[in-house]
């Protein structure tokens, strides 16, 4: 044959998969290493702006239906930002440990919606007094609900229900946890497309083609892509409401689209420090508790996207997150409290995971809702612009439940089989259970008591606990109890993390401050 002599052989590592590997590369500062001051200062203004998002969106969903004018709106918003950062604050210092932001939760919006759709409050006329006494049945309700997920962190009863769990079990609770919040990324940001199709265009373009095309020592424009997208589009959009371009829209698109109409600048008060029981004493009602403590469980199951594998750390987390619920029930947010899913992707995109730079926005979480005129401001920002953040952030959130399948036998049909049915499942039943509430104006499972409705519905109409929830009955009842089976769930490589002392970065990472591990430890 022309040429002589054979092709050279390739190296064995081309036909091998990427390593397996327990912590990401390319992470600029973990939790203990903390970016230069200036650097964390603005990266901790960046978390407090994202999560904003959630913390405007629930309360200007809520008040109204509750009675409540923008005087009130701004109240509540003030006080669940307060409450948010007091919560990170615990949950970084003495929780987790890990920088995450503690923020109101979508998953208490239906049982709040169904205390204040409630009989007991039908009668009332007055809408102040309506508002107050629907926000005093909330409190009483997170009050209660707050001491499931007390009880269960604190008394490590959590920790042998997370021992469970196994790699292949965790990819749709995660997963989903992120992508199963699709309904408020794009269908958002087209309510005004014009100024939420630039915001996610220039955040992609500044986090992903910028720093390839412009190789320099410091990532500046993919680590504050958040602030630099926010403030031209904000600054675009307030001129095209100045300028007239929705002076002949309609109302919904003008509430939407305007960087004026959001009514919380003008009813937010200059300087207010939100204080317990400010809106009266809470009322309890068993029903609303019941229900309440439902919404709660479906909180606890999705804690797991906290990235900690140790099964103590986990529980010392929920216990501390039920704390925090209660702070919710004692000042009066109208929303229960869990780990913030769209400061979670923000990790990923800056690439700095520092616990610092969460406390530092915990710090502006709080300062910002005693300064009220001043968060009023930020907390303006229309909320397509805020949708298109969750575009990203969520994706990332979802991309890291997908990462734990490096540790899973892809090859393995029992794979295959709780993959999938559990990510369609987790897909198809919150899907029938939001439809049929849409059509109805009730869920499928609707009878005399509504505590028992809610019980059933609020969770089967949440993606990441249908599908959490699935995967670890399958995976646990579907096993075989070999090394093979154990190898292919990826409990091999989960075994040297799920202990508090066989894990090499406990120490680092996760044990508390001023010496109190020798009081509390962990196992």
């Amino acid at each position: 044959m022309a040429g002589g002599g054979a092709a050279p052989q390739p190296k064995q590592d081309e036909h091998q998969p990427h390593p397996v590997k327990d912590q990401l590369p390319n992470v600029s500062f973990c939790i203990t290493s903390p970016p230069p001051w200036p650097e964390a200062i603005l990266l901790g203004f960046q978390h407090y702006l994202v999560m904003l998002g959630t913390t405007v969106l629930i309360p200007s969903s809520l008040v109204p239906q509750m009675g409540g004018g923008n005087e009130e709106k701004a109240k509540v918003i003030q006080t669940l930002l307060f409450v948010a950062g007091i919560n990170t604050f615990f949950q970084t210092f003495f929780g987790t440990r890990l920088p995450a932001v503690i923020g109101g939760s979508y998953t208490f919006v239906p049982t709040t919606i169904s205390i204040i759709l409630a009989g007991r409050y039908s009668d009332i006329v007055n809408p102040q007094e309506k508002f107050e006494r629907i926000m005093r049945g909330t409190q009483g309700a997170l009050i209660v609900a707050s001491t499931l997920q007390i009880v269960l962190g604190f008394s490590g009863l959590w920790r042998n229900v997370v021992r469970l769990l196994s790699p292949l079990s965790a990819v749709p609770l995660v997963a989903l946890s992120g992508f199963g919040l699709y309904e408020l990324g794009f269908p958002v940001l087209a309510k005004c497309v014009e100024i939420g199709l630039p915001e996610i265009i220039i955040l992609v373009v500044f986090s992903q083609y910028i720093p390839h095309m412009m190789k320099g020592e410091k990532p500046v424009f993919d680590r504050f892509a958040v602030i630099f997208s926010v403030a031209i589009v904000w600054i675009y959009a307030h001129l095209l409401t100045v300028g007239g371009a929705y002076r002949n829209s309609a109302p919904k698109t003008q509430i939407t689209c305007r960087t004026d109409r959001a009514g919380i600048i003008g009813g937010a008060p200059w300087i207010r420090i939100p204080y317990p029981f400010q809106w009266g004493a809470p009322t309890f009602d068993a029903g609303e508790a019941f229900a309440m403590m439902a919404a709660s469980f479906v909180a606890l199951v999705e804690v797991r996207k906290c990235n900690t594998n140790s099964t103590s750390v986990l529980s010392r987390g929920v216990g501390w997150q039920g704390v925090g619920i209660l702070l919710s029930g004692i000042f009066g947010t109208g929303n229960g409290s869990s780990v913030s899913v769209e400061n979670a992707g923000l990790l990923a995109l800056t690439r700095v995971g520092s616990r610092r730079v969460v406390q530092i926005s915990a710090g502006f979480m709080i300062f910002f809702s005693i300064l009220g005129k001043f968060g009023a401001v930020f907390a303006s920002i229309p909320a397509p612009i805020v949708a298109a953040l969750y575009c990203l952030f969520f994706a990332y959130v979802g991309s890291a439940g997908l990462s734990f399948l490096q540790f899973c036998n892809l090859n393995s049909f029992r794979t295959k089989f709780i993959l999938g049915f559990s990510i369609f499942m987790g897909f198809s039943i919150p899907q029938y259970f939001n439809e049929y509430t849409a059509f109805k104006g009730y869920g499928p499972v609707h009878t005399r008591a509504r505590w028992f409705n809610d019980m059933i519905n609020v969770p089967f109409a949440s993606e990441p606990f249908v599908a959490g929830l699935l995967a670890l009955f399958l995976d646990v009842t579907l096993r075989k109890k070999d090394n093979q089976t154990r190898k292919d769930r990826g409990m091999h490589w989960w075994d040297r993390f799920r202990s508090f002392k066989t894990d090499t970065r406990s120490e680092e990472f996760y044990s508390l401050p001023f010496n109190l591990n020798k009081f509390f430890p962990s196992v």
